[in-house]
């Protein structure tokens, strides 16, 4: 697809517009030509260029890879130069767009509600992980537009509905907690009988995560999990992803130690916490995207999220963690692991030569009293 700049007259006021030319003898621009005469010119340049270039993109039945790398060259560069206007001109007629270009969609969706929301509601660009990604980034305005996508993922509208109950994330009265201390002592045979049930019912609600979630990420990356052999071959991401997702342990711990290339007791210990934030680490020092650690992380740690604000801060965390710095954490514990091995052997082969000379030293006394006889 090939962009020419033309120019019509409506009324007294020129209007420049994008056309796509098929025909011979015409001077073809290329896109980092447009971009050049947008920079020279005024504002009002860029705006009308943007705009065109998606029109006609968009009059497109069909449009090949090429022609999407070229809308997605051209468009991006100016994205910061538009104005609200356009950019919400674009989100409306690329929600439409049964091709859609992802990048610029993704940068279109995270954009304020009302410039997103038509892509929110009916762009087929926009993945269920990307849905998870950006209801986790931008919260409860995203998440009611996307409420109203056809066909949402049951999963993400439990999400969403959970995030319009403030209930689930309020902070506790403190009145109700002084009311509730004085009714501990009678109350506590009560809890220890519900706690059993308790756990069966976390139990349960963790599997029905797990199994929702392999549902909408097998479902998302369905040719790739054709293709590859999830535990032999596969990429990193696609062993922890497959692992994590069989609920047990052992597997993930495996295959997180052979990313890693450390020892399995190591990959255990990060695991082993409450909480996940050695699991992070791990995650970061391997330089996985923030929603795929998110995914593998919800699958090891399901009861950690119970609202989309521990999601946001899951994001804000792994954001602000750099790689870097997870690297060093990483070979600190590799260190330290190796020196508690070496602590450990040390006393065990004191005690073999203490032994040893124990014996040596019996059967020298026995030699010497055998000899006095």
């Amino acid at each position: 697809m090939i962009f020419v700049l033309g120019a019509r007259k409506t009324g007294t006021v020129p209007v420049e517009r994008a056309k796509l030319v098929t025909s011979t003898g015409v001077s073809f621009v290329s896109s980092s030509d447009f971009r050049q005469i947008a920079v020279r010119k005024d504002s009002g340049k860029a705006e009308r260029l943007f705009r065109a270039a998606v029109s006609a993109f968009c009059s497109l039945t069909r449009p090949s890879r090429r022609e999407i790398g070229q809308l997605e060259d051209l468009t991006l560069p100016l994205f910061n130069d538009v104005s609200v206007e356009s950019r919400r001109y674009v989100a409306a007629a690329l929600s439409e767009c049964e091709y859609a270009p992802a990048a610029l969609v993704r940068r279109l969706c995270e954009e304020p509600v009302d410039i997103a929301a038509p892509l929110l509601i009916r762009s087929r660009a926009v993945s269920d992980i990307d849905l998870i990604a950006l209801i986790g980034r931008h919260g409860l305005p995203h998440a009611r537009a996307i409420a109203r996508r056809k066909g949402l993922n049951s999963t993400i509208a439990d999400l969403i509905r959970a995030l319009e109950r403030p209930t689930l994330v309020r902070a506790p009265d403190p009145d109700a907690n002084a009311a509730a201390a004085d009714k501990i002592a009678p109350a506590s045979a009560d809890t220890a009988s519900g706690e059993p049930a308790r756990e069966q019912t976390l139990g349960i609600a963790a599997e029905n995560a797990r199994r929702r979630l392999r549902s909408m990420m097998r479902t998302g990356d369905e040719k790739t999990a054709r293709t590859a052999d999830p535990f032999k071959g596969a990429d990193t991401y696609m062993k922890l992803r497959e692992t994590a997702l069989t609920g047990n342990a052992a597997f993930f711990q495996t295959a997180l130690a052979d990313a890693l290339d450390i020892d399995f007791e190591i990959a255990r210990s990060l695991t082993a916490n409450q909480n996940y934030a050695s699991l992070l680490v791990a995650l970061r020092s391997l330089d996985l995207s923030e929603d795929r650690a998110f995914l593998v992380t919800v699958a090891v740690y399901p009861s950690q999220f119970p609202h989309p604000q521990a999601i946001r801060t899951f994001l804000d965390r792994y954001r602000l963690l750099h790689r870097e710095a997870a690297q060093d954490k990483m070979r600190s514990w590799r260190a330290e692991i190796l020196s508690r091995v070496v602590r450990g052997a040390a006393p065990a082969n004191s005690d073999t030569r203490t032994a040893s000379n124990s014996d040596d030293a019996a059967a020298s006394s026995g030699l010497r009293a055998s000899s006095r006889k």
